[in-house]
């Protein structure tokens, strides 16, 4: 049986709906709504009713700012519109995720099923036209969606049996048309020249046609995030009309020179070389004596000095920064959130622990008329403002300190916002092994399960998107589980764990197959057996 509570705050400490009634007056212009309210709806299941009464008040509400409504909520008299907003199926969902927890921690029974939404109670003569500018203001179509109003028989879930993995016969045989199409049909990040390169490969060498699974691991593998294939780009000419800019260019020329020698002339151009040649030089100046060099690439390490207890200690110090501008200009909240979480894994999977962070944002102006929000995007007002709720969400979640944070409004980050973050995390040395993978070696998958959320997440930052690109991409943002996240931070503070460990790697937008990939040359790997959130999913 499905119980249902709902939870809001006092009267006098109903300031989140205060200032949501005052945006949506002011902001939107609705002048006919003259109140709202706010409330959390938990819908519950396999959960008995003693124990369900005791959750009211401990995990589903807090008794001392909190009022508690069980099955329904007193309404206004006056005229008014009751609007639930769920997240999208597949989609991660904290908050029920958390409650789930928190009921089984309680009173040490099963982890029941929970569902949340959140309500909105909209007081006033509200026309349709104003209906439909609150539900754009409050629902982002990429992560959830208006939820009914009414209680389901039950949470549960039922799906089709995990279908066979397709074999994409003929393809080795397709001529360009058809190689198009199947691009466009599958919406493959990678281009037709990339296809056609992969279909050589199949047909010359495997001599067979690839699975679906086969193809999407390459296009992940191939796609900008996590090839760089930009930066790769060979540069045969160009003109720099900047002089500092061509200064700097011709610095670079001769760096190319007293670090490749004779070998320059047949080293291509890139973009990735101009960023990354200054290093490479000090490097073979002999002034880098402090730089960590492994196979294992997680985040920038160096050795240091450390004095703890009085003794000097070898320890690694842990540099790494990410840009999460694709899912957050798409996903503001989640989008920011694992952008602080994806910095922090990769110290991580090197068994360092994270202890500060920064935070570098690019929004176009935030006081920008609605009206004004280009076709298919988010208003900058709302980009902005829930990706700094979603940084520091997390943030506070998983206990790391943000030392320094920077917003800066410029017209240019209309176009894509700008979410960047930086952490820097530290280990003794001598925790840290870092060996070359051996037949029979025992990988192990930790963290959380896998879900919807997030899959396509590398391979949906290099598309190019469109006005329907908010509709089609709901599951390309990860939903970050800083909860789960911290249970590994500490469990690495154990030196006795993290020297068992002799390789290491996060799964990022690229997943298993990318994670996996990088652990050793040649793995297999029963994609089946992964631990998933929910049935209905298969390895692909």
């Amino acid at each position: 049986m499905v119980k249902r509570v709902y939870a809001e705050k006092k009267p006098a400490l109903r300031l989140e709906a205060q200032g949501l009634l005052t945006e949506l007056r002011t902001i939107l212009g609705v002048s006919a709504l003259t109140g709202l309210r706010l409330m959390n709806r938990y819908d519950v299941e396999n959960l008995s009713e003693e124990v369900f009464q005791r959750a009211k008040s401990i995990v589903f509400s807090e008794p001392q700012v909190d009022l508690i409504y069980e099955e329904s909520f007193p309404l206004p008299e006056g005229p008014h519109t009751v609007l639930a907003v769920e997240a999208l199926p597949g989609q991660f969902d904290q908050r029920a995720d958390s409650a789930a927890q928190c009921v089984q921690l309680m009173a040490g029974v099963d982890r029941p099923l929970v569902s949340y939404a959140k309500v909105y109670l909209l007081e006033g003569a509200l026309t349709p036209a104003d209906l439909k500018k609150i539900k754009g203001y409050v629902i982002n179509p990429v992560e959830s969606r208006e939820a009914s109003l009414e209680k389901p028989e039950t949470l549960a879930r039922t799906h089709a049996a995990p279908r066979r993995v397709e074999t994409l016969a003929g393809f080795t045989a397709m001529d360009a048309a058809a190689l198009q199409a199947l691009l466009e049909k599958l919406g493959l990040a990678m281009d037709l020249d990339d296809l056609a390169f992969l279909q050589g490969y199949f047909r010359d060498t495997e001599k067979r046609d690839p699975t679906i699974t086969e193809v999407r691991v390459v296009d992940t593998y191939w796609s900008d995030h996590c090839r760089h294939t930009t930066f790769s780009t060979h540069i045969d000419g160009g003109e720099i009309e900047d002089p500092e800019v061509k200064n700097a260019y011709y610095h670079y020329l001769k760096l190319r020179t007293e670090v490749y020698g004779e070998k320059a002339k047949d080293r291509p151009e890139t973009l990735m070389d101009i960023a990354t040649i200054a290093a490479k030089a000090l490097k073979k100046r002999g002034l880098l004596p402090e730089l960590d060099e492994s196979e294992e690439i997680n985040a920038c390490s160096i050795h240091v000095p450390a004095v703890v207890d009085g003794e000097t200690q070898d320890w690694l110090l842990m540099f790494k920064n990410e840009t999460h501008n694709h899912p957050t200009e798409i996903e503001p909240f989640g989008g920011a959130a694992t952008c602080i979480g994806g910095c922090i894994r990769d110290p991580l999977s090197g068994r360092a622990y994270v202890h500060q962070a920064m935070r570098l944002t690019g929004c176009g102006d935030p006081r920008t008329p609605i009206e004004k929000t280009l076709p298919g995007k988010l208003p900058q007002r709302k980009l902005c403002q829930t990706a700094a709720a979603g940084y520091s969400s997390y943030g506070n979640q998983i206990g790391l300190a943000t030392g320094h944070v920077a917003e800066v409004y410029h017209p240019g980050y209309v176009a894509k916002h700008l979410e960047a973050g930086a952490v820097v995390g530290a280990a003794p040395a001598e925790n840290v092994r870092r060996e070359r993978p051996a037949p029979g070696d025992v990988v192990v998958l930790l963290g959380g399960r896998t879900g919807r959320d997030g899959i396509g997440g590398a391979t949906g930052s290099s598309k190019s998107h469109n006005q329907k690109s908010l509709q089609t991409m709901a599951s390309e943002v990860q939903k970050g589980n800083a909860p789960e996240e911290r249970k590994i931070q500490r469990l690495f503070r154990d030196g006795k764990v993290t020297r068992l460990v002799k390789r290491c790697n996060d799964f990022g937008a690229g997943g298993v197959s990318v994670a996996i990939g990088e652990l050793a040359d040649g793995l297999t790997i029963d994609l089946d057996a992964v631990r998933k959130k929910y049935d209905g999913l298969d390895g692909t």
